[in-house]
């Protein structure tokens, strides 16, 4: 049996393990695909250390590949699958991928990625991709029998390509061909430190490609909690399924809160949720409204942690620690430092803003995959590294994030960062999404611009953008509010609710010179 799987086989299994829209599957089941999925992997030729690619929606086979690669020492590509068919090239390159999972539903970005290029490997997840091997018969025509050798795979994430080409994402102490027992000890650890129950069961409603919705689900998956998926978010289908499943956790995106809060009475007021103990959020800056509210709805089981795709998961608080200290993204994690540092380098006092740096206690550090020098630039010569977020701490050491180092807006010669401005915006009833950023102003360099999505029962007219601006008064200094608000059907945004903030600011400076 694949080692990590094993006592949840013998112990519980006819228990569910993974549910999709197509069906289910038991642990008895998915031991044995697993097993079968090593071999037929193995049998393809591949060996510890290379590097497969899943270009894939949230199914159960997408678990299954992840697992056998897991025990078997392969690195995992997981492919976002909005990229068009020159940037899943680009990356089946980059990481130098020799076998990709794909599915009917990408066939075309698929199909033309893989023109010309040497990759044998090419399975699909269901038939009808030209070239491909259906799963079913790559999975049944392999041995039954656990693989001899069981050594530790690992995913590598891509970033988004939201400034420039994706970037893969390497760590450190994330060794392929480690003792896979290692994995189970990750899972653990990680199940405790977001108070998972034992035997939970994990709703997974974002795309499992992104590094969080990956560790709250299979991280989980591999200590014994059983994942209910789906391929989109609905905000009522999820909450039926949380009753429906009795889920006790589940991880979601702002944008996501904004659409549960906004669903009708009856269907809120339909909704039990005793099942669940933990909700918890990050990827993208939250209202503090809009998170009391879900506290309020919800209870204080409503959790955030502060993290990237570089940086991992490096501070939590909960939901009674947030309201008594609304804002904040909590403390430090003990396997993390973080230091605030001026433009300068010195240390930032409390109460003042700076440049977020980390440094890993354990000695883990990240890199870009085969780019030192993007490695180089956002590193120390101390180790410390970035992501060019800005922030402070209090005095009693709660991280409060301020905004991106890159969104910045410096209007007269003072810096305004959007998030507070989006934050008061979204809370307005007529505002389903926003995004706000700096455009050319002669005598000013900059001004600030809201560029909003409405709600379905809204309406775009200059009455409403007074109102937005008045809005912005009632909570923020003058200089803060929209010199003026645009109006667009919809937001360029991720499903992890990653902004491609910069698809929306271009144009306004593509007439001048100057591109800040």
């Amino acid at each position: 049996m694949a080692r990590l799987l094993r006592r949840f086989a013998e112990t519980r299994p006819d228990e569910l393990a993974l549910a999709d829209d197509e069906g289910t599957t038991t642990w008895r089941e998915l031991n044995e695909r697993v097993d079968r999925l090593c071999g037929a992997l193995l049998g393809s030729g591949l060996a510890a250390g290379d590097v497969i690619a899943v270009h894939a929606a949230n199914r159960r086979e997408y678990f299954e590949v992840m697992a056998a690669a897991g025990h078997i020492g392969l690195r995992y590509v997981l492919v976002n699958w909005h990229w068009t068919a020159q940037e899943l090239r680009y990356v089946l390159q980059d990481a130098g991928v020799r076998a990709l999972f794909s599915e009917p539903a990408f066939a075309a970005q698929a199909s033309e990625a893989l023109v010309g290029l040497d990759l044998p490997t090419r399975v699909a997840f269901g038939t009808g991709i030209p070239g491909f091997v259906p799963y079913a018969e790559f999975v049944a025509a392999a041995s039954p029998d656990e693989p001899a050798v069981q050594v530790m795979g690992t995913p590598m994430f891509y970033t988004s390509g939201t400034t420039g080409r994706p970037k893969g994402v390497n760590r450190k102490l994330f060794t392929v061909g480690a003792p896979v027992d290692h994995l189970a000890l990750l899972a653990e650890g990680f199940a405790a430190t977001f108070a998972i129950p034992d035997h939970g069961r994990t709703l997974l409603v974002g795309p499992v490609y992104h590094s969080a919705q990956w560790a709250f689900s299979f991280t989980l998956f591999l200590s014994g909690r059983s994942v209910v998926m789906r391929r989109a978010f609905d905000p009522a289908q999820t909450l039926h399924l949380i009753d429906q499943h009795a889920i006790t956790n589940v991880h979601l995106v702002p944008t996501q809160f904004v659409r549960l809060l906004r669903l009708d009475a009856a269907t809120r007021q339909s909704f039990s949720g005793t099942s669940l103990a933990a909700v918890w959020h990050g990827a993208a800056p939250c209202s503090p409204q809009v998170k009391r509210e879900m506290i309020d709805w919800l209870g204080p089981v409503v959790h955030e942690y502060y993290g990237s795709t570089e940086a991992s998961i490096n501070t939590i608080i909960t939901a009674d620690q947030w309201l008594a200290k609304p804002g904040s993204v909590g403390r430090a994690l003990g396997t993390t430092e973080i230091h605030i540092l001026r433009s300068d380098g010195t240390v930032a006092k409390p109460g003042e803003q700076g440049e977020i740096w980390f440094r890993y206690t354990s000695g883990d550090d990240v890199e870009y995959w085969g780019d030192p020098d993007k490695t180089a630039a956002i590193h120390r010569t101390d180790g410390r590294f970035t992501t060019g977020d800005i922030g402070y701490f209090d005095e009693d050491g709660y991280l409060f994030l301020c905004d991106r180092a890159i969104d910045m807006i410096i209007s007269g010669g003072v810096n305004i960062y959007p998030a507070e401005i989006e934050n008061a915006l979204i809370t307005h009833p007529a505002v389903r999404d926003v995004a706000v950023f700096g455009v050319p102003d002669d005598e000013y360099g900059e001004q600030v611009k809201a560029v909003v999505q409405l709600a379905e029962d809204a309406h775009a007219t200059d009455d409403l953008a007074g109102a937005l601006m008045a809005h912005c008064r009632d909570s923020l200094a003058g200089y803060k509010v929209p010199r003026s608000i645009d109006f667009v059907p919809e937001l360029p945004r991720t499903p992890t609710g990653k902004l491609y903030k910069r698809l929306l600011r271009d144009p306004y400076w593509q007439a001048g010179s100057r591109r800040i």
